[in-house]
């Protein structure tokens, strides 16, 4: 009777701890698991802008916004940059800073006219430059910045022998404290789904097409205005963009709209 206890007691123990150990498996699995869908996940949703913003940005108030014009700035002994580079995401930036709502941008032939008082802006003068447009055209903070990389395609949609690459800086200063309170900079070269698996949705979205540099600066862009956006502590009870092509807006023909009635 005692021999026949023990070796039910013994099936017990054994039971109990197959059960543990199964459950300790099952417990380092979903962990494994866990881990890994993050992983994924954060390489999915990781972006290619990198910003970086002070903390004191939150505390600021933004009404209206400049945007400088972009000067090319590709590193000595690199590749030149592509005819138009700088105009080109220059005036991606203005659209997006328009488009994004919560702030008043400068008319784009203000900060021309502004511009043209001014001593052309260089490396070493782009900060004093900043500022001064600012002041001149009574805006709250001003975005500007380089270019340092903007490479074409070449060749056609579906057989490119060399993809399109774009990098390019932003900066964002507070004219009341005089101080750069927010940084970004951008840097992609379009890579084929078979050396990037995480770039499927933009694969997709592109129809598997080899893309052009503007259409990689117009994402980038589009990242580096919503970031800074989102930083910025903005009135979100008035919606204020502006409408229209660039040429439009530039010409200062825009339409501003606060609403369901709008104001024109």
């Amino acid at each position: 009777m005692k021999a026949r206890w023990v070796t039910a007691s013994a099936r017990l123990t054994l039971v109990a701890s197959a059960l543990w150990l199964a459950a300790g498996c099952t417990s380092i699995a979903a962990d494994a698991v866990n881990s890994t869908t993050g992983a994924v996940s954060d390489a999915i949703n990781q972006r290619d802008i990198k910003a970086h913003a002070v903390r004191s940005i939150k505390t600021l108030t933004i009404n209206r916004v400049a945007v400088m014009p972009l000067i090319d700035a590709a590193p000595g002994g690199g590749e030149p940059l592509a005819p138009g580079a700088a105009e080109t995401i220059s005036a991606e930036l203005y659209s997006q800073v328009a488009l994004a709502g919560g702030w008043e941008p400068t008319p784009a032939q203000d900060v021309d006219d502004a511009m043209q008082k001014m001593p052309p802006t260089t490396l070493g003068n782009l900060d004093e430059n900043a500022l001064r447009l600012g002041h001149d055209v009574s805006a709250d903070g001003v975005v500007y910045g380089t270019v340092e990389r903007y490479k074409e395609r070449v060749g056609a949609d579906y057989a490119a022998a060399s993809p399109a690459s774009v990098a390019f800086s932003l900066k964002f200063v507070d004219l009341k404290s005089k101080q750069v309170v927010w940084t970004a900079k951008f840097a992609k070269s379009q890579a084929a789904l078979s050396q990037n698996l995480f770039d499927l949705a933009n694969f997709v979205q592109r129809s598997g097409r080899w893309v052009r540099a503007h259409e990689i600066a117009q994402e980038g862009v589009k990242e580096a205005v919503a970031d800074l956006h989102g930083d910025l502590n903005l009135s979100r009870s008035v919606k204020r963009f502006e409408t229209g092509s660039y040429g439009e807006l530039k010409s200062g023909q825009q339409r501003y709209s606060t609403g369901p009635q709008g104001i024109y």
